[in-house]
């Protein structure tokens, strides 16, 4: 029996109902200008950072390049990384945010960015010079990361940019927080991992063969708390 494919489906159908039904209307709120309360204001502020250090890791002309945004919530990053030239393909389990990413998608860029429903780690997206995967991996635990980020290099070319949920002591107390509220309130449950031992695990990981884990940097502000990591393949330049 497979048990890390069995975690990470049923992870992923978690995942999927959250987003897609529970906080649906907290999470459109807090990924737009909307006044929040003063913890999802330390979790936008932290998100925003995050992207921007996600994207200062990619080319700064990224025309012609093509680029998968895994996990791609409202689209915010696609987005950007749409304004730089590349042809972004941005994909999500929730059918909801994804709707709200279409809505909110600039004229302009139609074209060069699309949004879709899925899993970011289907083959049929095709293949791509880098891949983006920010707070998708920081539900899982560290098997299922490593397993999903040998998938995401299946796709990508040059380099796969993406976050886990380092374990710190700050981090682990937000998460025993989480369980005060009622279960139908909950967020899926955050999966704190060691950076070490993901790093042993990707590196004897025979499929990320060839490829070496690179910049590494963390992003903490309040009640958001996040570790950025770059994945650089054997075709980088």
């Amino acid at each position: 029996m497979d048990t890390t494919a069995d975690t990470y489906a049923a992870r992923r159908a978690e995942i999927e109902t959250y987003f897609d039904r529970t906080a649906v209307h907290a999470w459109e709120r807090l990924t737009s200008d909307a006044p929040v309360g003063r913890i999802r204001a330390t979790v936008r502020e932290g998100r925003d950072t995050m992207r921007a250090t996600l994207l200062s890791w990619l080319p700064e002309d990224l025309t012609g390049a093509r680029i998968l945004d895994a996990g791609c919530g409202t689209g915010a990053l696609a987005v950007e990384a749409a304004r730089r030239g590349a042809e972004v393909v941005a994909v999500d389990l929730s059918p909801t945010l994804i709707r709200l990413a279409n809505d909110r998608m600039p004229a302009d860029l139609r074209g060069r960015l699309s949004f879709h429903v899925g899993d970011m780690l289907d083959p049929a997206l095709g293949t791509f010079d880098h891949a983006v995967c920010m707070d998708s991996l920081i539900h899982y635990d560290s098997a299922d990361a490593v397993r999903m980020l040998s998938g995401l290099t299946r796709r990508a070319r040059g380099s796969v940019v993406f976050t886990l949920a380092p374990r710190t002591p700050a981090l682990a107390m937000m998460h025993g927080i989480g369980r005060l509220f009622p279960r139908g309130d909950r967020a899926p449950s955050i999966e704190p991992v060691s950076l070490d031992g993901f790093r042993y695990r990707a590196a004897a990981d025979p499929a990320l063969d060839g490829w070496r884990l690179d910049r590494s940097e963390r992003v903490s502000r309040g009640f958001y708390i996040s570790q950025a990591l770059e994945a650089v393949g054997p075709c980088a330049a």
